[in-house]
């Protein structure tokens, strides 16, 4: 019972979470199926990940030093953000090398950073309800933890890997090899000092200046997210933009109507869309993709056949705009 009681508080809430963020990305929905693979190499595949090759790290460095305070403290401060980050990295990697077509902007690369950390989030929080907070303490100290890491602290896994995110799509938007190696190296060395620096406060304040400390912490956690959230923000608003510059030419086109044009560029145009029924959705989603192919066609050239690719959504969204 303990055991369930800590899986449900743990992944109630990071489900919570991501349906959150696929909620913000208002113009063209990620396929759920990349979303829920995400979530899941979060869940498993980073956490499993990330247990072990702390472990043999810590075990290295307890075994030179001789300390097994020296040991700790190094996973936790130095071993666990990298390490972490990495293999949470990996799943926006995979998706960025194999669904080239899917990372259209930086909103996406938040979106499947911040939806693979979530499911990391999710695994790692069973771990310590359970483990630090039942086993140490009983339900009430199970409970503190769950306000601690699940409510106070829920985004903080999704903000990291939201920044690694973003260096994929920066690079993902930018012509040659160097631009796509350089900023996802940087959106992941961010991840890593944004984990590092909150690990590093939670470790040294909390145990200097205990609630005071913990203040401290939460107020910088909670300022790197709202700066995540403005970067989001302005990524929905730059994406309006595209919708608005690129769709003008497919209302002189006959593509789509004035009307659609319209709607097509409104968040809550888009809002009501979704309630009309299957046909809108698609069609407003394809108006989303058709002027995001245009954009990358329009910065980084032809790369995988873009404009084949205008060229297809342009005639979806023909067969679809009498049924929208």
């Amino acid at each position: 019972m303990p055991f369930l009681l800590a899986v449900l508080l743990s992944f109630i809430p990071a489900l919570c979470y991501a349906a959150i963020v696929y909620w913000l990305d208002r113009f063209e929905k990620e396929p759920l199926r990349l979303l829920c693979g995400a979530f899941a190499w979060g869940a498993v595949v980073a956490t499993i990940g990330a247990i072990i090759a702390t472990t043999v790290l810590q075990l290295g460095v307890g075994i030179i030093t001789g300390s097994d305070a020296v040991a700790e403290l190094a996973g936790t401060t130095v071993f666990a953000p990298i390490v972490e980050e990495v293999l949470k990295g990996l799943a926006v990697a995979l998706i960025f090398l194999i669904f080239p077509h899917e990372f259209d902007s930086v909103l996406d690369g938040m979106v499947y950073g911040a939806i693979t950390a979530l499911g990391f989030a999710a695994t790692e929080n069973v771990l310590y309800l359970y483990f630090q907070g039942y086993q140490d303490g009983g339900y009430s100290s199970l409970i503190a933890l769950f306000v601690l890491r699940v409510i106070l602290g829920g985004w903080g896994h999704a903000v990291y890997t939201a920044f690694t995110g973003i260096g994929f799509a920066a690079g993902r938007l930018r012509p040659g090899l160097g631009s796509r190696l350089l900023f996802p190296l940087l959106g992941l060395s961010a991840a890593i000092f944004l984990h590092g620096l909150h690990n590093i406060m939670a470790t040294f304040l909390t145990a200097n200046l205990g609630l005071v400390g913990l203040g401290a912490t939460l107020l910088v956690d909670w300022l790197g997210w709202g700066v995540a959230l403005a970067v989001m923000v302005w990524a929905i608003l730059r994406e309006r933009r595209w919708l608005v510059l690129y769709l003008r030419e497919e209302v002189a086109l006959g593509t789509i109507s004035a009307t659609q044009y319209a709607s097509a560029c409104s968040l809550s145009g888009q809002m009501s869309a979704r309630i009309r029924g299957r046909h809108a959705r698609q069609f407003y989603a394809t108006c989303a993709e058709l002027a995001q192919k245009k954009h990358q066609l329009a910065v980084v050239g032809e790369e995988r056949g873009n404009t084949a690719r205008v060229a297809s959504l342009r005639a979806r969204l023909v067969q679809l705009a009498p049924m929208a």
